[in-house]
């Protein structure tokens, strides 16, 4: 019985392949709607947060990264640290609530959930964006801090470059490699759906799609946004990759013979 349960079990997966082949993932067992389109209708709307919350967060990490590094344990540069200390120690869903309670329900000024317009966005997108630009923040000081003390910076500062062409010219572009791979990542798991954002503030996005799909047991529908997050993570990564050769000139993908 065991041996005929594993044989099933192991013809089941093989059908699975070979729809999944044709781009079939099947349908749901709640809606009766095809799987695909249901992610496809919901991708739009993780689109936009995950673009937000990126924005977001550079325009916070990228100058409080760089002022850390360049007023190196001044006042400025602890209290950025500091900040972005507290921002990492913050989970999302405890962050999100806070927000809820100030913005929404005591200066009224953004709504508390739901999705079409702008004002929509900016809860959920600060959410995401605060968390991610702390430890982008702390990731650019440190990056930034290394290159500034390489042999080529010294040279550039012996030949009589002013700081800002050091700055803009040599260190940023050498010191923005590691905060490009986190970015990249992030993006992709922003892109995955963020599942517990989502859900609180009732964003109708791929995350949502699955923590719904658990609860009701869509057994189809939760196997195809796994599927296909882990699909956007690993065509994420692949981006970074590419990206490193044009930040980078001293990095080639050669073909292995």
């Amino acid at each position: 019985l065991r041996r005929q349960r594993q044989m099933c079990i192991r013809d089941r997966y093989m059908i699975w392949l070979g729809h999944l082949l044709q781009l079939d993932l099947g349908k749901s067992l709640v809606t009766s709607e095809d799987v695909l389109t249901e992610i496809r209708q919901k991708l739009p709307a993780t689109a936009e947060l995950a673009i937000a919350s990126l924005l977001i967060s550079l325009l916070i990490a990228l100058p409080a990264g760089i002022l850390g590094a360049l007023r190196k344990n001044t006042l400025l540069d602890k209290s950025c640290m500091f900040v972005s200390l507290v921002g990492v120690s913050i989970p999302n869903f405890w962050l999100g609530l806070l927000l809820i309670w100030f913005f929404a329900l005591t200066l009224h000024m953004f709504p508390s959930y739901g999705y079409g317009s702008l004002k929509h966005i900016v809860l959920p997108a600060l959410t995401l964006g605060t968390s991610m630009s702390a430890v982008t923040a702390r990731l650019t000081r440190a990056s930034l801090l290394e290159v500034l003390g390489q042999e080529y910076i010294v040279a550039a500062r012996a030949r009589g470059f002013d700081e800002r062409t050091i700055l803009f010219r040599h260190a940023l572009k050498n010191a923005f490699l590691p905060v490009v791979t986190f970015a990249g990542m992030q993006f992709g798991y922003l892109l995955g759906g963020a599942v517990v954002v989502e859900t609180i503030f009732s964003w109708p996005g791929i995350g949502k799609l699955l923590v719904d799909s658990i609860f009701a047991m869509d057994f189809s529908m939760v196997q195809g946004c796994v599927l296909f997050i882990a699909v956007l993570f690993s065509l994420s990564s692949l981006a970074v990759d590419i990206l490193y050769a044009v930040l980078d000139p001293r990095i080639r993908y050669d073909r292995r013979d």
